[in-house]
This record gives structure tokens, C-alpha cells and sequence, in this order.
């Protein structure tokens, strides 16, 4: 019942409630009334004719035989009226949750569990933020707003409750006060700063240095987290002329923050993981343009897959938005995927270019530690001298419940983030005894009392939606890097393909410029030795257009060459991905067409298998053992099929390996996971016979050797297959058995409550790919084989012809459970295939399934 009250409100009110349902007639009401009669009321009409106010003219919405809504009007303000009114035909639920998490609004929703959730939230500041950057934005992205946010509440204004989505029929028992909201334009500006969150680079990191630091030498950390491989690609080989900067000093004191208040800042991070997803090596994303001279239209060819976590309805929702007729005033055609709650196209082609995005994962996080005075708890020390902290008071109001008030304090960096709630005083104090240990350890010199502040990009006002809409409507290279130049946060790798037989790659952000540090630690933040001192000029960030290579990967490697002058992060994905991608283009068999395309998107080349059964295969075992790993390993391909056994019985020994190499010696909460990291830190161990890591640290009287890791991490793989699944091989599962997606509803789809869950979810599909390998669906070592992170969609743009560019995305068009729509993508998406991504007018008629026209 507690896990049930995570998103259901006050447990008081979800144990009365779910006792209820869970009786003989709630089962009925659930299983039979709510997916029947209750679910069709929110079904959008797609048929018909609707008279609207607030239209100019006439907006025309053919929805094609996925569901897809191709949007026509012959002004950019009934274009974008035409978007938001579709949008909440069919995800208002999710823009409504959406909004709630960007305003740190949960606890209005579903009660007194979200409270502390909230509190983190409204200290973060995301709604302050957007607040400005709804203040700083100029007419015409202003205008784009205005006509969206029209558009969702002249949907609203005729519908509610389920009428609205099935969600709020469950909704309205836990929390019967909730009512729908008008749309805000804020509310969509909120959206980017939780976007930037989920992909927010290395903070997590940064606090599990400082974390490591503790019980292991600096080399030792190094080991754990190594440079990126020299045989891996980078993204821009060639930066070009005009970086002239110098790298920052490097040295960074190595303070030794007391676990008590890293933990604390863990725990306030982590908050945001159920609605949001946990932030893992899973997260990123592939792309990759090919130019003519390698593809069989002699026209460019640009795909991209972004990796996201896990959840239902899609994150995305594919649109097409058209000017008829096409002019100056109304210069929109375009098509691709965007965010419900967002106007505009994120990722796609208009008639004239193509673009994709992966993250950079850049450090624009740093933790300062501020020095708080022990007279006086309301300042704090800048270059010697005390001044007050900034505060604001947010009050958060709970359905069902009594309204809380907290008091936000910040820095000159940003908010204080290691004491938003109770327990979590300023560290330090009197009688903290861990501090007082620390204190007295050789070169600690912290002060007596402190908080950490988080400066973060994304707390500058700044949307990435303005960057978007240029997209949108750039017709060649310069437009679209002019737009880039707006895109300050999450910094994104751009990539781009264009009618004209152009591909190009530009890497936008703010990337802060350190004075000193390198933004692997927390530093000082009582004087200016650790300050930002400016960020790297658009204009020196790296670019790359019409490369000799005839080709861009990008795949959250490293982005610019080993002498770029610029610190940009140290905590690359590892390149494991991007190495093959390289690999596949360079040794097409011919010409690269779609389909050898869609097959790159489905590989399931295991990176981490040519280092690691090579020495498996060469071991001395048990006859018995020996033969199971020679049946089945010695010539296995290394590709993650799900319907290879082979594949499952190496991810169950790489889990026991890792566990057995690195557990024994790693704090709990940093236990490997797996991923690209892990890739890498096995591969550069793997020769070194007595590494300090593979002796089992639990059984003192003996040393242990890679060997000796490698037999028992093998014999414990299949004790286990055989205590499971019997003893005869050939019953023993294949990969796709244990690695299966299950869609979740983000709130109520996790609810602990069975029958509820059952109305949301769907699943599992049984899925090949894994961790850092092209087919990039994650899961997590030590927890399960189950799908965490995936690629969220797949794309293939055809720059030769437009209307032959196909897709998928992970679930379904619609958020409404039980349409036809709602999970119809998912079993294509599993097996790695697609649909047409219609461009020509006639064509999307052709396959049109209902014609709605919006009137005056």
C-alpha cells in the first residue's frame, strides 16, 4: 500500500479507494466498464466538422493509417492552433502530468507522496525560470505560444474528466478536488528544463568522485572512469582555424565532503527519477547522416534513434504541419515528432532539410560549496565578506491535504540543494559527528558550517524551442546554424542533411569556461578561484559540413578531437556505439540504401564481447562447464538477437562477472550497472592478470586472479541457468525471453495497484540490443534484464525523396488506453521495423482515416 501511495495521493485516501476497487465490484469496474464504455468518451473525433473559436480560417486534419495527424491551414496561427488542439485530443493526460512535474505541481494532483518531489522541484526554480523566458520572448515566438496554447484550451473548454483521457475517471476517486486547468504558455516553456534535466550530463558523477575519493587512490578512480579510448571515433575530426583559447588550470582541491551530505544530494536528485526516469549509461541516442556518394539516390540519407527512458504513452508525438498555400506569411511545411505540450517540430524535415538530435552531455553542472556563517545561518561567504542568501517562499498545496510552505534559499552559483527538506540541515553543525571525523583528517579543510548550491546552464532563462521553430522553417546551412546558435541548453549534437546533397554536424550550448577545476568535483565557493568566467563562443563550438569522410556518426562520443582547446566534459559515452556505426557505413557491401539503413538500427553487436569471451573460451574448466561454454559460445557472433541463447547466457555472465570484479570493492549505492563505462574499465583491466580488482576483498585468505573471477562468475551463470530452467541447454532461454520492454504509464501506470496498472500498461515485448550496442535498449546489472532506456523512436529520411522516408516510434499515436492507436506502433518497434512517414498531400489523403475540419 505504501508503494501504491507514490502517485496515488494520500495513502489514507488510495488505501479506502483501492480497498474498494479491489472488491468484487471494482474488479468489474475496471475490467469491463472504465476499458468500455468510460475509455471511448475521450476518443478524439477524427471525422466530421467542428466549429472553433478563435480560428482565422479553416484548419484541415487527415489522419493517416497510423493515426498520425497531418495538419493543414493557411496561416502559422491556425497551424499552431491546429497542433495544440490536436495535442490534447490526444495526450492531455500526459501534458497535464507534464505541466505538473515543470511547476513542481505533483502533490496537487496526486497528493501528500509527491510533496517532497515538489519541494525539490520549486527550489530547482523551473517555473521561475520559464517565467523569464516567457518575459524575454520576442512577438513572434510569443505569437507561437498564444495560438497553441489557444488551440489545447479550445479543446479543454468542451471536455473534461475522462471526456478528457480514462486517467481522470481513476483520478477523480483518489483525488476528487483535482480539476483540470486552462493551458499556460509557461507551461510549455517548463517542458524544456525538464528536458534538460533527463539529459543534464555528469552530476551524478561528480557527486560519486567525491564519494570514491574516500576509499580509493586518485588512480584508482581514474581506473573507474577512464579517458575515452583512442580507437573510438570522435564526432569532428577537424575543428578548423580560430581557436586560439587555452585550457583552464586543471587542479582542483579535492574536498572531502562527509557522505551524510553527498547522500543527501543524491536523495534530492533521485526524486525526480519516477517521473522523469533515472538518469544511466542507457540515455543518449544514434544518429547519422550518409552524403550521395555513398547511399544508392545519390541523395543524402539521415537517421537517428534517440534513447530515452521507458514509458507510455511515447514520450513523442509524430505531426506533419503545413502552410496551404505556402507563402511568405505562412512559410511552415513540415514533419516529424514533437512534444505534447510543445508547439513546433523537435526532430524531422521540412521541404528542404532534414535534422537529428543526440545529447552531448556536456558539464554544465557544478556543486559549490558555500561556506555558511556560524553567527548567522542567513548569509553566507563570498571573498570574504558575509552576505544574505537570496530567498523566496514557495507554498505547495496538496489535494486532500493541508498546503506546506518552504523557504528556497540561493547563492550567486544558484539554489542550495543539500538542505531543501527537514532532516537535511546545513552540514557542519554542532554534534555531527561524521563531519568532525572528516575534519581532522589531513588536508580537509572545509568549513565549519556549509550547503551546496547547484550552478546549472538551464537556470539561465533560455528555451530551446525558439532554436526549434528555427528549425522549422530554415531552408539551407547558414539558416540552420543561425538557429543553433539559440540552443543553449540541453546542448544537443545537431546533425543535418539537406535537398541540395549537403550533410553537416554543429554542436550548440552553453558550455561554461572554468577559471580553474575541471568540474569532476565540488569546489569552493566562498571565493572566485572556481568561477565561470564565460562560456565557449558559438563560433568555436564543433562544426563539421560536407566532411572527405562522406559521412557524420554521432552517438554521444566525444565530439571534438584530443587537441581541442576547450573542456567541454570528461564523461563521454565510450564510443562503443558510435565505433560500430563507423564500422557499418564503412563496410556496406554497396551503395547504403533504407534498408541497410533499418538493419544498422537493428544491430545487436555486443561491444564488450571481443575482449571478454576470447579469455572465457581460453580457460581451463570443469569438463562439464567447458562444454556448455564450447557449445554455445565459441563461435557465437556476438550479436544480441533476441532470439539467441548464446546472447542470454553471456549477459548473464557479464552480471556475474561485473559483480564479482567490482562489488566487493564499491560502496553499495555506486555498484556497477553495466554500460559503456564498464565496457571500457573491463577492456582496459582484461590483460592485467592481478589488477587490485579482481581479488574478492571477501575472502582475505586468498588473492584472486582474473582467472579466478572469470571460472566462478561462469559456474555461478550456469548454476543459476540450471536451478531455473533445468538442466538441458537447449530449454534455457534466449535473449529476447529476458529482455522485454514493458510500457508504463508514468503515473498511475505505477501505481502498485495491479488492476489499475493493467488499464495502462502494455507488454512485455520481447526485444533484442542491450547496453552501449546500437539496438540500444538498456537494462541495468543487478537489477534486471528488463528494458529501462530504448530508442525512443527510429527515423530514416530519405533527402532524395521525401515521401520514401519511413519510422517508428514506441508505443502508439494516441494517450487514450484501449484505442486502436494507443499500442500499435509497439509491436513494430520490437521487431525493429517502420511505417511511412508521408509527405506528399496526395499520399496522406490516400491513406487518410478520417478528415476533421476545424471552422471559424
Amino acid at each position: 500500500m505504501k508503494k501504491a501511495g507514490k502517485f496515488l495521493g494520500r495513502i489514507g485516501i488510495g488505501a479506502l479507494i483501492i480497498a474498494i476497487l479491489l472488491g468484487a465490484g471494482g474488479t468489474f469496474y475496471i475490467k469491463s466498464y472504465l476499458p468500455g464504455t468510460v475509455a471511448e468518451k475521450s476518443f478524439p473525433q477524427i471525422d466530421g466538422e467542428i466549429k472553433v473559436e478563435g480560428l482565422d480560417g479553416a484548419v484541415d486534419v487527415y489522419r493517416d493509417k497510423m493515426g498520425i495527424p497531418h495538419i493543414y491551414a493557411s496561416s502559422l496561427h491556425d497551424i499552431y492552433f491546429g497542433q495544440g488542439y490536436v495535442h490534447a485530443q490526444d495526450r492531455f493526460w500526459q501534458m497535464d502530468a507534464w505541466r505538473h512535474i515543470g511547476s513542481g505541481r505533483l502533490s496537487e494532483m496526486f497528493g501528500e507522496g509527491q510533496a517532497e518531489t515538489d519541494a525539490f522541484l520549486r527550489t530547482l526554480g523551473w517555473r521561475v525560470t520559464a517565467e523569464k523566458e516567457w518575459e524575454n520572448l520576442g512577438p513572434e515566438s510569443r505569437a507561437i505560444l498564444l495560438a497553441y496554447t489557444d488551440g489545447v484550451n479550445a479543446y479543454l473548454k468542451d471536455h473534461d474528466s475522462e471526456a478528457v483521457s480514462l486517467e481522470y475517471a481513476i483520478l477523480g476517486l483518489l483525488s476528487p478536488d483535482y480539476k483540470i486547468e486552462p493551458w499556460e504558455p509557461v507551461h510549455s516553456l517548463t517542458w524544456g528544463k525538464a528536458m534538460a534535466w533527463d539529459l543534464r550530463g555528469n552530476m551524478g558523477e561528480e557527486i560519486e568522485r567525491a564519494v570514491l575519493l574516500k576509499t580509493f587512490t586518485p588512480e584508482q578512480v581514474a581506473e573507474l572512469y577512464p579517458p575515452y579510448p583512442g580507437d573510438h571515433p570522435v564526432i569532428v575530426n577537424n575543428i578548423g582555424e580560430g581557436t586560439s583559447a587555452t585550457r583552464p588550470n586543471q587542479n582542483a582541491s579535492a574536498f572531502d565532503v562527509p557522505n551524510k551530505t553527498l547522500a543527501a544530494l543524491e536523495h534530492n536528485a533521485s526524486l525526480l527519477d519516477p517521473a522523469l526516469g533515472p538518469v544511466g549509461d542507457g540515455i543518449g541516442s544514434n544518429s547519422w547522416a550518409v552524403s550521395g556518394e555513398l547511399t544508392d539516390t545519390g541523395m543524402p540519407l539521415l537517421a537517428n534513434d534517440p534513447h530515452l527512458g521507458i514509458q507510455m504513452p511515447s514520450i513523442w508525438h509524430q505531426v506533419a504541419l503545413h502552410c496551404l498555400p505556402q507563402n511568405d506569411e505562412c512559410p511552415l511545411e513540415v514533419a516529424g515528432f514533437s512534444f505534447a505540450g510543445v508547439p513546433g517540430i523537435i526532430i524531422g524535415h521540412n521541404d528542404k532539410i532534414a535534422w537529428g538530435f543526440t545529447n552531448v552531455g556536456p558539464d554544465v553542472m557544478d556543486l559549490f560549496i558555500e561556506k555558511v556563517n556560524p553567527e548567522n545561518p542567513n548569509q553566507y561567504e563570498v571573498n570574504g565578506e558575509w552576505v544574505d542568501f537570496e530567498t523566496r517562499e514557495e507554498t505547495i498545496n496538496i489535494v486532500g491535504g493541508e498546503p506546506t510552505t518552504i523557504t528556497v534559499r540561493l547563492t550567486r552559483h544558484g539554489p542550495v540543494i543539500s538542505d531543501t527538506y527537514g532532516p537535511l540541515k546545513d552540514k557542519g553543525a554542532e554534534g555531527d559527528t561524521e563531519f568532525e571525523a572528516f575534519k581532522d583528517r589531513a588536508g580537509i579543510d572545509l568549513p565549519e558550517q556549509y550547503v551546496i548550491a547547484l550552478a546549472w546552464t538551464a537556470l539561465t532563462p533560455s528555451t530551446p524551442f525558439e532554436a526549434i521553430w528555427g528549425f522549422d522553417k530554415a531552408q539551407n546551412w547558414d539558416e540552420f546554424r543561425t538557429a543553433a546558435s539559440n540552443f543553449h541548453v540541453p546542448a544537443q549534437n545537431l546533425l543535418y542533411a539537406d535537398i541540395e546533397g549537403n550533410i553537416g554536424y554543429q554542436m550548440p550550448g552553453d558550455v561554461p569556461i572554468r577559471k580553474n577545476g575541471d568540474g569532476r568535483l565540488p569546489v569552493p565557493g566562498w571565493t572566485d578561484e572556481y568561477e565561470w568566467t564565460g562560456f565557449i563562443p558559438f563560433e568555436e563550438l564543433p562544426y563539421t559540413f560536407n566532411p572527405a569522410e562522406g559521412y557524420i556518426a554521432t552517438a554521444n562520443n566525444q565530439v571534438p578531437p584530443g587537441d581541442y582547446p576547450y573542456m567541454i566534459t570528461y564523461d563521454w559515452d565510450y564510443g562503443y556505439r558510435a565505433n560500430r556505426i563507423v564500422e557499418m557505413i564503412k563496410s556496406a557491401p554497396g551503395k547504403i540504401d533504407i534498408a541497410y539503413i533499418q538493419g544498422m538500427h537493428g544491430d545487436s553487436f555486443n561491444g564488450s564481447a571481443p575482449a571478454i569471451v576470447p579469455v572465457l573460451n581460453s580457460l581451463a574448466l570443469d569438463p562439464q562447464l567447458a562444454s556448455v561454454r564450447d557449445e554455445y559460445l565459441a563461435d557465437w557472433d556476438y550479436q544480441n538477437r533476441a532470439d539467441s541463447q548464446q546472447a542470454a547466457m553471456y549477459e548473464r555472465f557479464w552480471w556475474h562477472l561485473l559483480q564479482n570484479t567490482f562489488n566487493d570493492d564499491l560502496p553499495e549505492r555506486y555498484q556497477t550497472s553495466g554500460g559503456s563505462r564498464w565496457f571500457e574499465v573491463t577492456r582496459n583491466i582484461i590483460n592485467q592478470m592481478d589488477s587490485f580488482w579482481w581479488d574478492d576483498k571477501s575472502t582475505p585468505e586468498q588473492v584472486e586472479t582474473r582467472d579466478d573471477i572469470f571460472a566462478a562468475s561462469f559456474a555461478e551463470t550456469i548454476s543459476e541457468l540450471e536451478k531455473d530452467f533445468g538442466k538441458d541447454p537447449a530449454k534455457w532461454p534466449a535473449w529476447g525471453d529476458l529482455h522485454t520492454a514493458t510500457f508504463e504509464n508514468g503515473t498511475l501506470g505505477k501505481s502498485g495497484v495491479g488492476p489499475i496498472e493493467s488499464l495502462f500498461n502494455r507488454g512485455p515485448f520481447s526485444t533484442g540490443g542491450g547496453q552501449s550496442i546500437v539496438n540500444a535498449t538498456g537494462w541495468d546489472v543487478g537489477v534486471s534484464f528488463e528494458v529501462d532506456w530504448l530508442p525512443s523512436m527510429r527515423m530514416i529520411v530519405d533527402l532524395g525523396n521525401l515521401n520514401n522516408s519511413v519510422t517508428v516510434h514506441t508505443t502508439g499515436e494516441s494517450g487514450h488506453a484501449y484505442h486502436k492507436h494507443y499500442a500499435d506502433m509497439s509491436p513494430l518497434w520490437a521487431g525493429v521495423k517502420y511505417y511511412p512517414m508521408w509527405w506528399e498531400q496526395d499520399s496522406i489523403i490516400e491513406d487518410a482515416e478520417g478528415h476533421l475540419k476545424l471552422t471559424p
